[in-house]
């Protein structure tokens, strides 16, 4: 039986408070009735052929301790095989994950339609390890990636200053290194600072400071701060927001959010192409979609474009470390908000983030018209 079926039946099932049901204690009752039935038939026909008094007194102390015997052994096989084996299972298990072996299953004792509470604690072991099994491999992984991405830019820093220690280059060569070892450092400064914030968002040791505030400010803010991004490559602008909307959010996680949106627009579009952001306000929701027409993604990589270290198109990988939308997914999760993402190879990308309207929401200026700029 799967792990599947498992849960399934533990959901929709009935499960049993006892592993003795009644039955059991009324086969004991049967059982024990029809020896005694038996033990008078022997004493009538002991009586009727008159046998001697040792073979009077010997039978029935024969007969009832077969019977016992019969009722010791069959008790203790219900006890091996209703506690017992499922339990030393359970032992071996525990054994083996501590040990590290998390690929440990333990089936149930009973089928799906006949659970009882030790299937319950089997079924709940068994969903421990699998949970234990994935945070080990994210752990993993989590390491792995972590290091590879310091060891680039320790290694960029450790290169360049081999070189300056050298004395070789002229003046201009001297500042290109230096210069690379800057970028190097503030690669890693910025890889270490969104691993401790992503680390907190997940252990919540960030209380969002939720509050009322200009969403279509905060848009304005944050493009006006790319705005020498946008004439270095000529991209083309387009806004279309609103006076004002009012979400109910934390100003400063989500100033993160729309900054990484941004700068991944302009990172993934190539000089000449254009970047849209649009904001539209319903009854319930804000939603803020940034489009661009960049390089766009294949469909497995708009699976995985929020785990973490992900890095779909390689050839931008120096320009980041690939926690930027794992950090904008986990705090649109602590704002009740979502994001989506919409993106075709060759054609450019749409992320859609929604979050909900402030009850402010009716002090927005009735009589405002869309603000709309161009580059």
């Amino acid at each position: 039986m799967s792990r599947e079926s498992m849960r399934q039946g533990k959901e929709q099932r009935v499960i049993k408070d006892s592993l003795f049901p009644v039955s059991l204690f009324a086969i004991y009752l049967g059982v024990l009735s029809l020896m005694s039935g038996i033990h008078q038939g022997l004493v009538v026909l002991i009586n009727a052929f008159d046998w001697n008094e040792v073979v009077q007194t010997a039978i029935p102390i024969v007969y009832w301790g077969c019977v016992a015997v019969g009722l010791t052994l069959f008790t203790r096989k219900k006890i091996k095989d209703t506690y017992e084996a499922p339990l030393h299972m359970l032992a071996e298990a525990t054994e083996q994950v501590s040990n590290g072996d998390f690929s440990v299953y333990v089936p149930t004792i009973h089928t799906a339609d006949r659970l009882d509470y030790l299937d319950v604690m089997i079924l709940d072991f068994n969903r421990m390890v699998e949970e234990l099994g994935s945070v080990e491999t994210l752990k993993t992984d989590f390491v792995s990636n972590v290091s590879h991405e310091m060891k680039t830019p320790i290694s960029v820093i450790k290169n360049y200053a081999e070189l300056l220690q050298t004395g070789k280059g002229t003046g201009e060569e001297r500042k290109e290194y230096a210069r690379n070892i800057e970028e190097a450092a503030a690669r890693l400064s910025d890889l270490i600072s969104n691993i401790l914030r992503l680390n907190k968002l997940e252990n919540q040791r960030i209380d969002p400071e939720i509050e009322s505030y200009d969403l279509c400010g905060q848009l304005e803010e944050c493009i006006l701060h790319y705005e020498e991004l946008w004439d270095e490559k000529d991209l083309e602008l387009e806004v279309d927001m609103e006076e004002k909307a009012v979400v109910q959010a934390d100003r400063s996680l989500m100033e993160m959010v729309w900054n990484n949106l941004l700068s991944n627009a302009i990172k993934f579009t190539e000089p000449g192409g254009s970047v849209s952001i649009r904001q539209t306000t319903s009854a319930d929701h804000v939603e803020v979609a940034v489009t661009d027409t960049g390089c766009g993604m294949s469909r497995e990589n708009v699976r995985h474009i929020f785990d973490k270290f992900y890095q779909g198109d390689t050839s931008h990988s120096k320009e980041g470390n690939g926690l930027g939308l794992a950090l904008v997914q986990r705090i649109l999760t602590l704002m009740n908000g979502e994001i989506s993402v919409i993106s075709e190879e060759g054609k450019g990308s749409t992320f859609t983030v929604r979050l909900p309207v402030s009850p402010e929401k009716g002090e927005r200026e009735q009589n405002g018209g869309n603000r709309h700029g161009g580059e």
